[in-house]
């Protein structure tokens, strides 16, 4: 038995040689057997995930899909270049068979209709003449079928790929042999229509040999072409980033590659160019294209001092920047691989699809035997009892049903993180879709976040400068908004800051500190009262001021005396009314959260529209709201900044976090919102909700034509040719439809 001390991380394969869902299956169990290994494997992304190894068993795990028929290497995110040219070797491989089988079955298809419709047309040798015309179609041309049965065979098990081997063999050998013996003289008259002819009729069986191999190549090579394009679209974010960084060391230039740069290291960006990793701007000016990175079709302007990020263009200027993450580490880098770890990851209903498929094969391979059987007892010919039985055989597909769930996720989840939308995985959308309530934090989402000093107002005799002193010292041990602005504010009064000792903070209270030798106070009313602070009335109501209803007070206190308080004032975000409206045309009752007082609270919920709010809640407590509103029966939503908003992230039916920075990985949300507009938050909701509602239909397809498809087949209701095509058609549909999420801009 494994320890946790045993095992290493979470191991990641790249899987070649799967052909539908049920290889899937198989790859799984065969590195099941793997002592106290657990592993999950992806038939859309080709990946597998593997967790519970030891450093011994690491290197068996590629062995062990090897032995399964498979061929699988460690995956590696800076080098897709193996898995990419095993897809494209594939294409290729499938568009050159489709094509000679195609070019051969035409005037094979043609030629044996008019022989069985014009028997006096018929020459000595002409079976011969259509034998070697299927001949190159149903060996070379279904060679990967046939390749894939016989693999089956060797580890005794069935896929989709030996339904249709089968099919094909059965087909032509039957052919061959009623032909070349006379045997069954009326099985074409049964699924052309047009009667039974005298002799020769089975080479129709030829048709659906080669039929049957086409309609399958097309299929096939669809299928996979879509599915690489679905992949396209998270290669798309890993292709953002730069391969090369224009170095600065010791005043000069040198071109690297973007993996030498490091942390610190100061590297210059010229007009047109991507910034190779995450950074802080020293010199310069430029307008910022972060299109491609969130969907924000506006260029950012920077300059001295700004963040930017790795992926983003420079439009029009130079910039010097000092390195802050690199690698792994940085944004862009992150968003990619929280992207694929969601597109890899599978959803509940995918477990139990899979589980069916598993069964399914070895299911239709008996059927087949027994409808065929039944229909000859029921004293139908043995050419049409085993066409029915071909029919049977071909009909089904859980190609369909493997590739449902996964396609979608995969678009969804690609297709969201070019929008700035990182969908963590398949839990944020089946969530999704029972959200009734969402519930927005005020302070960083609704508004700016960036607070202001607008008044500092001092009492009995102390002056505006020693209040926002002693502030600005206790203030100078947090990270928070209020202190931000406060010390920004001292300096640019350019005061003298002591330095304090002993800072403590009160969660959602304020904080404290030891100054100058005496104990200093900078918070709310409720952390005066804890100190036993007095406050002057006129303090409490008259410090806020009527034209900012936003405004924020904190009150300073210093040697047990109170000696002023400071007004700090923040706005609302762009575009907030029209994000609130969006998200209550979908249905969804509006909720503002905040640890301001109640008039800051009233006010900027009247002003975007939103149905309710709660006011003066400590950060404890905004969890608490999350599992009131559940207790009433809600599935709540909660959009918070991603740092104080944590534990109501966690509570929430679905956590949307509004972040931005390299910690990005390490949020507690379900969604990360890294698109710098408010409007992420209903495109947010209204994708997870469109591409849930892609995997019902793809899913609702999948099982409603396999259950319609195979009774109508075993009543002799479907010619073989038409159920070959059928099936074909089923799983590139299932494919399209979920392609269709690459369409989506936004909520409507």
């Amino acid at each position: 038995m494994n320890t946790p001390h045993d095992t290493v991380a979470p191991l990641q394969l790249d899987i070649s040689g799967m052909t539908c869902a049920a290889c899937a299956g198989r790859v799984e169990r065969a590195l099941g057997k793997l002592d106290g290994v657990t592993a999950s494997v992806n038939y859309a992304t080709e990946r597998a995930i593997i967790t519970g190894l030891t450093e011994a068993q690491a290197g068996e795990a590629v062995s062990q899909v090897e032995k399964a028929g498979y061929a699988a290497r460690v995956h590696d995110d800076a080098d897709d270049a193996w898995s990419r040219r095993a897809t494209e070797v594939r294409i290729s491989s499938l568009r050159r068979r489709l094509i000679v089988s195609a070019i051969l079955t035409v005037p094979l298809m043609d030629i044996t209709i008019v022989f069985a419709l014009v028997p006096g047309w018929r020459f000595p040798g002409w079976e011969w003449v259509t034998i070697l015309l299927a001949l190159p179609i149903v060996t070379w041309a279904a060679w990967p079928f046939h390749k894939a049965t016989l693999r089956n065979l060797r580890h005794g098990t069935s896929s989709m790929d030996t339904l249709v081997s089968l099919g094909i063999a059965a087909s032509f050998g039957w052919a061959v042999i009623s032909m070349l013996f006379g045997l069954g003289e009326n099985g074409a008259g049964y699924w052309l229509g047009f009667g039974a002819t005298p002799e020769g009729a089975n080479a129709v069986y030829l048709d659906v040999a080669a039929g049957m191999t086409t309609f399958q190549l097309a299929g096939r090579y669809f299928e996979t072409r879509s599915r690489r394009k679905a992949g396209d679209v998270l290669g798309a974010l890993n292709q953002l980033a730069a391969t090369h960084v224009r170095v600065q060391r010791d005043g000069i230039e040198y071109i690297e590659p973007a993996t030498a740069l490091r942390v610190g290291d100061q590297f210059i960006v010229l007009p047109g160019e991507t910034l190779p990793a995450d950074g802080e701007i020293t010199v310069g000016y430029a307008a910022i294209d972060t299109s491609m990175l969130t969907g924000e079709p506006r260029p950012k302007d920077v300059g001295p001092g700004d963040q930017v990020v790795g992926g983003t263009i420079s439009v029009n200027g130079r910039l010097e920047i000092r390195a802050t993450s690199v690698g792994a580490h940085t944004q862009l880098a992150q968003m990619a691989a929280l992207a694929e770890q969601a597109q890899a990851r599978k959803a509940r209903v995918q477990t139990l699809v899979d589980r069916i498929t598993t069964y399914f094969v070895p299911a239709v391979i008996v059927l087949a035997i027994f409808v065929t059987a039944g229909w000859m007892l029921a004293g139908l010919a043995f050419a049409d009892a085993f066409g029915i039985g071909i029919a049977v055989l071909i009909i089904a597909c859980p190609c369909a049903l493997g590739l449902a769930t996964p396609t979608a996720l995969m678009v969804g989840i690609g297709r969201g993180a070019s929008l700035g939308i990182l969908v963590k995985g398949q839990d944020a959308l089946e969530a999704s879709g029972t959200i009734t309530t969402v519930i927005l934090d005020k302070t960083g989402t609704l508004t700016t976040g960036t607070m202001n000093v607008t008044t500092v107002t001092p009492v009995d005799g102390h002056d505006t400068n020693e209040v926002l002193r002693v502030a600005a010292a206790v203030e100078q041990g947090s990270e928070h908004l209020i202190a931000r602005a406060i010390i920004a504010a001292a300096r640019m009064q350019a005061l003298v800051v002591e330095t304090a000792a002993d800072f403590t903070i009160s969660p959602g209270r304020g904080a404290t500190a030891l100054v100058g030798g005496s104990r200093a106070l900078v918070g709310n009313r409720a952390l005066m009262r804890e100190h036993q602070i007095d406050l002057p009335p006129e303090s409490v109501d008259s410090g806020r001021r009527a034209d900012l209803p936003l405004e924020t007070i904190v009150f300073v206190a210093y040697g047990e005396r109170f000696i002023g308080w400071i007004s700090l004032a923040d706005t609302i975000k762009p575009g907030a009314r029209e994000a609130i409206h969006a998200l209550r045309t979908q249905g969804l009752t509006t909720v503002l959260l905040t640890g301001d007082s109640r008039a800051a609270g009233d006010y900027t919920a009247a002003k975007l529209g939103i149905d309710v709010a709660y006011s003066e809640v400590p950060p404890a407590g905004k969890a608490e709201v999350v599992r009131s509103l559940q207790t009433q029966g809600e599935r709540v939503a909660m959009v918070g900044d991603g740092i104080n908003d944590s534990v109501a992230l966690a509570a929430a039916d679905l956590g949307l976090a509004m972040v931005s920075g390299s910690d990005i990985a390490l949020k507690s949300a379900d969604i990360i919102l890294v698109r710098d507009d408010l409007a992420v938050i209903p495109d947010a909701i209204a994708l997870s909700r469109r591409t849930l509602k892609t995997i019902k239909i793809n899913l609702g397809w999948a099982f409603g034509y396999n259950i319609a498809a195979i009774p109508i087949a075993a009543a002799g209701l479907l010619n073989p040719l038409i159920a070959a095509g059928a099936m074909a058609l089923s799983s590139v549909l299932v494919v399209y439809n979920s392609l269709r999420l690459q369409a989506f801009s936004g909520a409507k």
